[in-house]
């Protein structure tokens, strides 16, 4: 029994996503166990150097976390050939540059969405990828939430019978910075730091559906600014350049039809951040981050519309749990550890980046859209290493 250590250079990930989600609850927490057993007895051990350009974030950031190694220099990590995975979670703008380097050293490649700023650099990066020989993969969260893995599993026992239509709700008050400070930075609503949510949120809604429900053939988008002053993390005003709302209506190609609500400035009347509600011929089913419920067509309550008399049904007592039935991880974890056994043990992976570009591709579609206000196809994208 062999420990395999795995060189990661991770870069941007003194940034909230990268610190929490890749490296605290991910990586560490990898590290913590022992690392990643394969079913030869061996285990994956990773090894991360923490890249950024801020040197006391950075090392301040790795002796927090038990990390020895740093270094502000890229090029210096790149030329290192014992370190074979290259991540990325630096902002959008940045990333294209640093992923041609990382492909042209010959390293492995997994990086947050979106992987590029444009479609067509997306596809580049991709089709340089396959080119190089590299491994290559996309961070797709949401498909390992504990809600929607129990979605799954309902979808994949048939209970819906047909599927009719998909309706989705994500977001939250983001405070505007000015008397309680924001959640979110302050490059995500300026539209030249390539901000908004239509960029965010779509990215991840095209592999939503796209593994849940099916191919989407047309998209229908509207965005809207719906503040447009905010404060920044000095307290400084600025003016709200890019979308903080999105409101995008999906038509699948096989007939469902999905609409997907995304805003930052919504307050949250809802059990969770983000609900998604899926109706068929047979049942229905919502579900949260970490909740599903269902309601078939046999306890489905009759309801009459008549506003002159108070509603006498409990619409939600009518609606069942699924049951968890299994030990959930966090899903960024989950998808480190498959993506690290596809690097060492050629196990598969399907989330590559020509499954990034996709969503790149539907995000530009989206933003094209709502400028047109029409309806757009979204055409299939010819990549060499799309998933099958």
């Amino acid at each position: 029994m062999a420990l395999r250590r795995v060189g990661i250079i991770m870069n941007g990930v003194t940034g909230r996503m990268g610190t929490n989600q890749h490296l605290i609850r991910s990586i560490v927490a990898l590290r913590a166990q022992g690392g990643i057993p394969l079913p030869s007895g061996d285990t994956i051990y990773p090894d991360p150097i923490l890249v950024g350009r801020n040197e006391q974030k950075i090392c301040q950031l790795a002796q927090a976390n038990g990390i020895e190694r740093w270094s502000t220099d890229l090029a210096q990590c790149l030329a290192n050939p014992e370190d074979e995975v290259y991540f990325d979670a630096q902002t959008t703008t940045q990333r294209a540059a640093s992923l041609r380097q990382a492909i042209q050293a010959g390293k492995h490649i997994y990086c947050e969405k979106p992987i590029a700023t444009d479609v067509a650099t997306a596809v580049e990066l991709a089709q340089l990828a396959t080119q190089a020989g590299v491994k290559n993969g996309v961070v797709q969260d949401k498909l390992f939430l504990p809600g929607l893995l129990k979605l799954k599993r309902v979808i994949d026992s048939g209970f819906f019978g047909r599927i009719l239509s998909v309706r989705g709700e994500f977001g939250y008050w983001v405070f505007e910075g000015d008397w309680q400070s924001a959640q979110r930075p302050s490059w995500n609503y300026r539209k030249e730091d390539d901000g908004g949510i239509i960029v965010d949120m779509l990215c991840h809604w095209q592999y939503v559906i796209q593994n849940l429900f099916g191919t989407i053939k047309a998209v229908s988008c509207l965005g809207a600014t719906h503040i447009p002053q905010r404060f920044d993390e000095q307290g400084q005003p600025y003016q709200a350049t890019a979308d903080d709302a999105s409101y995008a209506t999906f038509e699948l190609e096989n007939g469902i039809i999905a609409q997907f609500n995304s805003s930052w400035a919504v307050r949250v009347y809802r059990d969770e951040l983000f609900t998604m509600q899926v109706d068929g011929t047979h049942g229905s089913a919502v579900a949260g981050l970490r909740e599903c419920k269902v309601q078939s067509r046999v306890n489905t309550p009759k309801a009459v519309w008549n506003p002159d008399v108070p509603n006498t049904i409990r619409f939600q007592d009518s609606w069942q749990d699924v049951p968890d039935n299994e030990l959930f991880d966090n899903g960024f974890k989950t998808q480190w550890e498959l993506f690290l056994k596809h690097v060492v043990c050629d196990t598969p992976f399907r989330w590559t980046l020509a499954e990034g570009a996709k969503g790149v591709q539907l995000a530009e579609l989206g933003l094209q859209s709502w400028a047109e206000r029409r309806w757009l196809d979204v055409p299939p994208l010819a990549l060499a290493n799309e998933a099958e």
